[in-house]
């Protein structure tokens, strides 16, 4: 038995002294402590190259979605500069609209680890935001918040009517009035007006119902935006088109057009460049109405483009050239012609689409028309009418040069701002 126990304390003696063993078991013990290290650094440097990358794509998305005017186009602006969804159903990017006229946006990226995930961390979770906004080059007004793209220069009674059935809405396009008249306006039941601004210069109105958001009066409205800017065209020797011509498909060139009536329902392209409508151009109901790139001229106050309801009216100003941005606008350079204002209705009763700069301070415009996509407009009148419309609207933002007659100082410029 003492020999048994001294062979035994020998042999723990040896096992004590391998020093080769203990290195073995230390390794052992410690190899995956070094690899979780290890790989732990090389998965967090990863996951924070991964985070910058995305954080430029996302401000990058951000300055494009905020230099948008339409909100509803802000997503998908935004979502053209994010990795795509990595088909689990949900939307990794969120655009928020924020009330300072600011768009937020917020991604949330799932980036799985190659050495983390064998203690159990399979994943980082990466959340980055950015925000920007667009301001006015000028310094004034941010464009979210609803700068006006309807002037209405009437000091008069009821300078803008607003009837039952009338339905305005913008997401950025602001209304200014500026009648001190009393009452400035009058709007009745059944009526909806939602615009980020409806400014009037006036304390005195008449709101016998309906929604109307954003009414600001005592409001520092703005004048005449574009007064004198635009050169007015000598007019042509003969008429390109007159009379009543026969058919049922008409493309006009540029030129002048005398006191023409398309009837039946026709189908008219104006071809693009400058069209003077001299007198009255009648287009009865029915109608498809086609202008890219083109520009209206009326001469004197009498001169307009009458439609007989059942039109449909697409038309776009040029976006460039001398009358870039500028899709209608009339004579202002005579005294007389300027104090004889003249009625203007605006009939599309089927569709119309209008981007654009339309300039008619001497007409007093009648809105019966509507819109089954947004029409982009800058729109001075007289007096407004709103009838039983459905009137889609944003700013206009483009077409034209500083040099050029369509040119605005409101035109965007975009920053970050976190």
């Amino acid at each position: 038995m003492l020999a048994f126990l001294n062979v035994a304390l020998t042999g723990v003696r040896r096992l004590g002294g391998d020093r080769s063993g203990n290195f073995a078991i230390a390794t052992a013990v410690m190899l995956p402590v070094l690899i979780v290290a290890g790989g732990g650094a090389v998965d967090a440097s990863s996951a924070y190259f991964e985070r910058s990358r995305i954080q430029g794509q996302l401000d990058a998305a951000v300055l494009a979605a905020a230099g948008q005017s339409d909100s509803a186009k802000r997503q998908s602006t935004a979502a053209g500069f994010m990795p795509a969804s990595a088909g689990t159903g949900e939307n990794p990017l969120v655009v928020t609209n924020n009330s300072d006229g600011s768009v937020t946006g917020t991604y949330t990226y799932t980036m799985p680890n190659s050495f983390l995930g064998i203690v159990g961390i399979d994943n980082f979770k990466l959340v980055v935001t950015a925000t920007a906004m667009a301001t006015s080059k000028s310094g004034g007004e941010t464009v979210n918040e609803g700068a006006a793209c309807i002037h209405v220069l009437a000091n008069t009674s009821q300078a803008v009517l607003i009837n039952s059935g009338a339905n305005v809405k913008s997401e950025n396009c602001g209304v200014d009035v500026l009648s001190t008249s009393n009452p400035a306006f009058i709007m009745n039941a059944g009526a909806k007006i939602e615009t980020p601004r409806f400014c009037v210069k006036g304390t005195n109105y008449i709101k016998n119902g309906g929604t109307l958001t954003n009414l600001k009066t005592g409001c520092a409205a703005a004048a005449d935006p574009y007064a004198g800017r635009f050169a007015e065209p000598t007019l042509p020797s003969k008429c390109e088109t007159s009379g009543v011509p026969n058919g049922s498909t008409f493309t006009l060139k540029p030129g002048m057009h005398c006191d023409v009536t398309f009837n039946g329902s026709p189908k008219i392209t104006f071809l693009p460049g400058l069209h003077i409508i001299k007198g009255r151009m009648i287009i009865n109901s029915g109608a498809t109405v086609n202008a890219e790139g083109v520009t209206f001229y009326f001469p004197d106050v009498n001169s307009e483009i009458r439609a007989n309801g059942g039109l449909t009216f697409n038309a776009s100003a040029p976006t460039s050239g001398p009358y870039g941005g500028v899709l209608m606008y009339e004579a202002t350079s005579s005294a007389s012609n300027n104090s004889n204002k003249q009625q203007y209705i605006f009939n599309g009763s089927v569709s119309e689409t209008l981007s654009g700069i339309i300039y008619l301070p001497n007409r007093n415009v009648t809105y019966n028309s509507k819109t089954n996509q947004t029409s982009r407009i800058n729109m001075v009148v007289n007096t407004m009418i709103m009838n039983s419309s459905n009137w889609n609207i944003e700013p206009y933002e483009g077409g034209s040069s500083s040099s050029q007659p369509g040119s605005s100082s409101s035109s965007s410029a975009v920053r970050l701002i976190n």
